[in-house]
């Protein structure tokens, strides 16, 4: 038989099945063809985020710990060196040494913490944690717990080498486990806020040491010697609840209940500063 003779009906041929999915232009129903949406990963939640920048940030600062611990302890002892010469003791003497271990908190939480996110935004440091899949809670958070932990040891150091000083019992130290962690919640959220919302690194630097000589002059001196114009201006300083809560118990028999008042009112300013920087990086972070 030629190529060309049409084939004979009784002839049988291979025929070759193929799905219709294969075939090009084949169609099938909507929901047989296309693939179902992959599941996205769960949200990455607070807690595990804080503990990571936490870790990444206590990282970073260790090679500055040592200088850091030096230049806060030293101007804070320095400072009530100074003022053995003016107190002899009693009330005055407690508020020089509460605010001179508090002031050692606000020199790292709040001056350092100001220029270290004044830089991290002039330099679009933001821009690679806006990229991370943390919340931004977490960012301020963690970067504030880094740098208030370095301050422990100089609080300590400072407020035994004060009630040294000046004649102070030691029996309730142990309250500086609450003052700190209150006191730099509260400083750091400012220190934080100001470097997020200042235009330019100079300014939040600028900002961070006058915040840092406020928490110096108001809250190393005696409120007795203030005016009623600077006591309230004192009163609007985050840190000086701390001060308060720490001086009080120095005496003989300390007002407890007032003291849980004062780290109360502390806990809550930190709170509503820490929430502020917390939106001032949002902003920050998406300009």
């Amino acid at each position: 038989m030629d190529p060309g003779d049409p084939p004979s009906e009784g002839k049988q041929h291979d025929v070759s099945v193929v799905p219709a999915d294969v075939v090009p232009g084949g169609v099938l129903a909507a929901d047989e063809a296309a693939p179902e949406p992959a599941a996205l990963g769960p949200r990455a939640r607070l807690w595990p985020s804080l503990g990571a920048v936490y870790r990444a940030q206590l990282s970073r600062a260790r090679v500055a710990r040592i200088p850091l611990l030096f230049v806060a302890t030293f101007q804070s002892v320095g400072i009530m060196i100074l003022m053995r010469g003016v107190v002899d003791g009693g009330g005055e003497a407690q508020a020089v040494v509460a605010g001179s271990a508090v002031l050692v908190v606000a020199f790292v939480a709040l001056n350092l913490l100001a220029q270290y996110f004044g830089q991290l935004r002039a330099s679009g440091g933001l821009d690679h944690y806006a990229t991370l899949p943390v919340p931004p809670a977490a960012v301020v958070l963690g970067a504030a717990g880094a740098y208030a932990s370095f301050t422990v040891p100089g609080t300590v150091v400072t407020a035994v080498f004060g009630c040294v000083l000046f004649g102070l019992p030691l029996a309730n130290l142990w309250i500086l486990v609450a003052v700190i962690p209150l006191a730099g919640a509260a400083l750091a959220g400012l220190g934080a806020a100001l470097g997020l919302l200042a235009p330019r690194p100079e300014l939040a630097t600028l900002l961070g040491q006058l915040g840092m000589s406020a928490a110096l002059l108001l809250g190393v001196l005696p409120p007795e010697r203030m005016p009623e114009a600077v006591r309230l201006a004192r009163d609007l300083l985050p840190s000086t609840y701390g001060v308060e809560a720490f001086a009080r118990t120095f005496g003989a028999h300390p007002d407890w209940p007032r003291v849980l008042a004062d780290l109360a009112v502390c806990g809550v300013v930190g709170g509503i500063s820490l929430a502020v920087a917390a939106w001032a990086y949002r902003r920050a972070a998406v300009r």
